[in-house]
């Protein structure tokens, strides 16, 4: 159904969505979704840290220092502080939001990391790194099986308009077709994706999907410099560019998807924090064990994982985190220009946010999916499954 190229053992993960879908259940599905996210985010974040440093190691050849951050104010803060250079449009922007930076989503959260070269005696910003948070995963992933469903119910619809077509004794292209005829075989086609799931019969039409951006890097490079961050790669030796997008209009960015080979060595060289050696054992995972689990995730999960790096010189970065591509209003329109919003899609995202969101709770058993993608609710019930999810009581309670 879907896999996300950025994790280790992506197929498990792959086949636990998968069941899910059709309402199948495991008794230690809990347990599997808290150890592969929970391991997951900590591989990611020393992978995505170690290949960040090297390459921007290499194209500004300087040791390189980084910061975490926990929210986006503080990279568009880090941005406009000194820019390395001036323009009439940059500083139109850069005076804007100074001016009204509560209108600039500073309090979005993230889970990101700042890169700085040296220049001179200044730290200059070379670019960042970030891992999705789990809701916005949650959603990729949705949005990615309710783009797949859409087209589905569309090619069932055909298929019942062709019928009807065929039945009158016309070519479907000379089919007269009013909207209450296409609004009526659409909600049939759907009502037939339906029953598929409920009856646990698989939807070919869906394909496999594929999500290879949980993990991210972006490095602000000068148009003709792009080359330098080819050759970057290459040197490091465990890098293959799979894919190259140029986008260019209202977003001027290029983007790469990346094939990248992290030495396992490396990656647990040093061990787990107490921090998340703690997050690890709140998930039910013993905490005396969490080490030797987490070496034992690493050395039996895949050799290659795929991430994004996202290169635009300096003014488009600035472009888009306070500029005409701000990338808060950019998913902000993506979800209003959604095609499909019927139940199935809401039931989708219910199922993704739940699923995902288990490894932020302490839940080590799930007997039943209490979402499933047939049937009908109104968001008062999700809101109610969140909140026995994390243990929380009921908005009322009878005296």
């Amino acid at each position: 159904m879907i896999t996300l190229n950025s994790f280790l053992h992506r197929g498990e993960l792959h086949d636990i969505i998968r069941r899910w879908m059709y309402g199948e259940v495991h008794p230690d599905d809990a347990a599997r979704i808290n150890r592969l996210v929970s391991f997951n985010i900590i591989f990611i974040s020393r992978y995505l840290g170690m290949l960040s440093e090297e390459l921007l190691g290499r194209l500004h050849g300087s040791p390189i220092s980084s910061r975490s951050i926990s929210h986006k104010g503080e990279l568009k803060d880090v941005l406009i502080a000194n820019p390395p250079y001036r323009s009439r449009r940059i500083d139109e922007m850069i005076l804007s939001y100074r001016s009204n930076p509560e209108r600039y989503y500073r309090e979005t959260p993230c889970q990101a990391t700042l890169y700085f070269g040296r220049e001179g005696d200044h730290n200059l910003f070379v670019g960042s790194s970030r891992i999705k948070r789990l809701r916005r995963i949650a959603e990729k992933t949705a949005r990615r099986i309710i783009d797949g469903i859409y087209l589905a119910i569309k090619k069932q619809a055909e298929a019942y308009a062709d019928s009807r077509a065929q039945a009158l004794g016309v070519p479907r292209e000379n089919l007269f077709t009013t909207p209450e005829d296409m609004l009526a075989e659409f909600v049939r086609a759907e009502g037939r994706i339906q029953d598929d799931l409920r009856s646990g019969r698989e939807i070919r039409e869906i394909g496999e999907l594929f999500i290879d951006d949980v993990a991210g890097l972006k490095v602000i490079l000068e148009d003709d410099d792009h080359d330098r961050l080819t050759r970057a790669l290459a040197e490091t030796g465990d890098c293959e560019i799979l894919e190259r997008e140029a986008h260019s209009g209202n977003y001027n960015a290029t983007n790469l998807v990346v094939r990248h080979a992290p030495s396992k060595k490396h990656i647990t060289a040093r061990p787990i924090g107490a921090a998340s050696t703690q997050a690890v054992a709140d998930q039910g995972i013993d905490q005396d064990g969490v080490e030797k689990e987490f070496l034992n995730f690493v050395y039996s999960g895949e050799d290659h994982v795929n991430l994004e790096i996202i290169i635009s010189n300096y003014e488009e970065t600035l472009e888009g985190e306070i500029g005409r591509c701000m990338h808060e209003d950019r998913i902000i329109e993506q979800r209003m220009k959604e095609q499909y919003r019927g139940a199935l899609a809401r039931n989708t995202e219910y199922l993704m946010v739940y699923l995902f969101s288990i490894a932020a709770s302490r839940q080590t058993k799930i007997t039943e999916i209490p979402i499933k993608l047939w049937n009908r609710y109104l968001p008062d019930y999700f809101e109610e499954v969140m909140r026995q999810l994390y243990s929380l009581p009921p908005h009322f309670v009878n005296d």
